[in-house]
C-alpha cells in the first residue's frame, strides 16, 4: 500500500515508463522537430533548418519559409496556403494531400518529393525543380510553371 508521501515518487516512476516526450508546438525550429497538428500561421521561419521534421496536419498559412531546409519532412495534409517557400529545399519530402494554394514556390527544390494529391492551385513554381517528384493526382490548375524543371528533368 502506498502512503500519500510515497505518491510523488510513484507518479514520477509512471511518467518515466510512459516513453519519450514529443516536441510541442512552441518548440523552436530545429531538424527533426515534431510540429504535428500545430498552428504556425504567419510564422517567420525564413532560413530555418526543419530537415526531417514531423509536420503532419500542421498549418503554415501565410508563413515565411524562404530558403528554409525542409528535406525529408513528413507533412501529409499540412496547409501552406499563401505561404512563401521561395528558394526552400523540400527534396525527398512527403507532401501527400498538402495544400499549396497560392503558395510562392519560386526556385524551390522539390526533387523526389511525394506530392500525390497535393493542391498547387495558382501556386507559383517559376524556376522550381520537380525532378523525380510524384505528382499523381495533384491539382496544378492555374499554377505558374515558367522555367521549372519538370519531373522528367526537362525545363517547362
Amino acid at each position: 500500500m502506498h502512503t500519500p508521501s510515497s505518491l510523488p515518487s510513484l507518479v514520477a516512476g509512471l511518467v518515466l515508463l510512459a516513453g519519450p516526450a514529443f516536441a510541442g508546438c512552441n518548440d523552436p525550429p530545429a531538424p527533426g522537430v515534431e510540429w504535428r497538428r500545430c498552428l504556425l500561421d504567419a510564422s517567420d521561419l525564413a532560413g530555418a533548418d526543419l530537415s526531417g521534421a514531423q509536420l503532419r496536419d500542421a498549418s503554415f498559412q501565410r508563413a515565411t519559409l524562404t530558403g528554409a531546409k525542409l528535406t525529408g519532412v513528413e507533412a501529409v495534409e499540412a496547409r501552406f496556403v499563401s505561404a512563401d517557400l521561395s528558394g526552400a529545399d523540400l527534396s525527398g519530402a512527403i507532401l501527400r494531400n498538402v495544400d499549396f494554394t497560392r503558395t510562392n514556390l519560386q526556385g524551390a527544390t522539390l526533387t523526389g518529393a511525394d506530392l500525390r494529391r497535393a493542391t498547387l492551385f495558382r501556386a507559383d513554381l517559376t524556376g522550381a525543380d520537380l525532378s523525380g517528384a510524384n505528382l499523381t493526382g495533384a491539382n496544378l490548375s492555374g499554377a505558374v510553371l515558367g522555367g521549372a524543371r519538370w519531373t522528367d528533368g526537362r525545363r517547362v
